[in-house]
């Protein structure tokens, strides 16, 4: 199995994406931000970072990376894509997926271990989890807010396609203030999935509060190979 994992000016979290691909037996392959080519891969990562310096909104210049012009049209036609942090910014710039995200409601930078709860282990990332499993995840984020109008928030609701929730102990709120508590969403077709947590620091013992990132990568692993 060949991974890409894209490298924008700013990103910082694409070598961890790399380890993560590496960890279950797939192979990464580096796909550069600025060449439209994604060199036969089977699946893509958007890593976490501040692409392009996160200047004009989060990922809204990457979304016009010579990379994307093919990215896009491969994603719509079911290449699998997983968006993580920075990545699920670019992912919901390119309209890959509706809403967007902006900054935490409580206008400071997260960094803690977050629990999620899966909605939707369906999707090509998510097939070895357990629907309704709770998971524990590295959280790192400054515009971490999921925000999208009532309707596509019920279409997406009623359609499965939140993927994962912040679980919120009662009385509390969420880490960013995301509306219905979302963390992650897919597409209709549940080849594209963004997150604003970080599996790819949660794959290694001794790194990270938990090994929950694992079943990111042996999902999609899986995918391919039985495809």
């Amino acid at each position: 199995m060949k991974v890409g994992v894209v490298t924008f000016p700013g990103s910082l979290d694409d070598r961890d994406a790399a380890r993560a691909v590496r960890a279950v037996g797939g192979e990464p392959v580096s796909l550069w931000h600025g060449d439209a080519d994604l060199r036969g891969v089977d699946a893509v990562i958007l890593p976490g970072g501040f692409s392009y310096g996160d200047y004009l909104r989060c990922g809204a210049i990457a979304r016009f990376a010579p990379v994307m012009d093919q990215l896009v049209p491969a994603a719509q036609g079911g290449l699998p894509v997983l968006g993580i942090c920075n990545g699920f910014q670019v992912l919901t710039e390119s309209h890959l997926l509706p809403g967007a995200l902006i900054r935490n409601d409580h206008r400071k930078f997260n960094c803690v271990d977050t629990t999620l709860r899966v909605e939707n282990a369906q999707t090509s990332w998510t097939s070895d989890f357990e629907p309704g499993q709770e998971i524990t995840i590295v959280l790192k984020n400054g515009e971490g807010g999921y925000v999208a109008d009532e309707r596509t928030l019920d279409e997406l609701e009623g359609e499965g396609r939140v993927v994962f929730r912040y679980v919120v102990p009662e009385g509390g709120r969420n880490p960013n203030g995301s509306y219905r508590d979302i963390a992650g969403i897919t597409n209709e077709r549940g080849n594209v999935v963004g997150l604003m947590p970080h599996p790819e620091h949660c794959v290694e013992e001794g790194f990270g509060p938990s090994l929950d990132g694992l079943p990111f990568f042996t999902s999609i692993l899986k995918q391919v190979v039985n495809s």
